[in-house]
C-alpha cells in the first residue's frame, strides 16, 4: 500500500481528519484521537502504524515486516507498525486500519460519538422487546413465595 492509497482509504472512514505533523507523517484521527499514522521513515515500503487489540498485538508483533510501533509500544500502548515486506497484504492492512478506527472511536465519549455520527455503529442493537433483568430487585427475597 502506498501513502496515497493509505490516505485515500483513511479519508473514506467515518468522521476522520488528517493532519501532517511529527516531521511529515500523515496522521489520521477520529474525534481528535489518532488511529493511524503513515510515515516517519523513508523507504521502499510505506511505514503504516495503527492501534490493535491485545490479541492482535500478540499475533502481529513478531511477524516479518511488522513490529511494535516505535515510540508508542515502548510506552505500553498496543500499536503495530507495518514497515517492510512481507508484512500485511493490502486487504489485511485495510482490515486492521478499520479495526484501529473502531477501537479509537469506541474510546470516545458517547456525546462525542453522537456528534460525529458514530454512536449507532458502536452501540449494541436490540431487536424485539428488552429482556428482563435476572437479578432480583434490591430487597427482594431469593426464595420462592410458594
Amino acid at each position: 500500500m502506498t501513502y496515497a492509497q493509505f490516505n485515500r482509504f483513511c479519508r473514506a472512514l467515518a468522521a476522520t481528519t488528517h493532519v501532517v505533523q511529527w516531521g511529515g507523517a500523515h496522521v489520521w484521527k477520529v474525534g481528535g484521537k489518532v488511529f493511524a499514522i503513515g510515515g516517519w521513515e523513508a523507504g521502499e515500503e510505506a511505514h503504516i502504524t495503527f492501534k490493535v487489540s491485545d490479541l492482535s498485538f500478540e499475533l502481529l508483533k513478531a511477524r516479518r515486516g511488522l513490529r511494535p510501533a516505535p515510540y508508542l509500544a515502548s510506552r505500553g500502548l498496543k500499536w503495530i507498525q507495518h514497515y517492510a515486506k512481507p508484512g500485511l497484504s493490502d486487504g489485511d492492512l485495510k482490515a486492521y486500519l478499520r479495526q484501529s478506527h473502531a477501537l479509537v472511536a469506541q474510546g470516545l465519549s458517547k456525546k462525542k460519538r453522537v456528534a460525529l455520527g458514530l454512536a449507532e455503529a458502536s452501540a449494541p442493537h436490540h431487536q424485539g422487546r428488552p429482556q428482563r433483568s435476572r437479578t432480583p430487585a434490591r430487597g427482594a427475597s431469593l426464595r420462592s413465595s410458594t
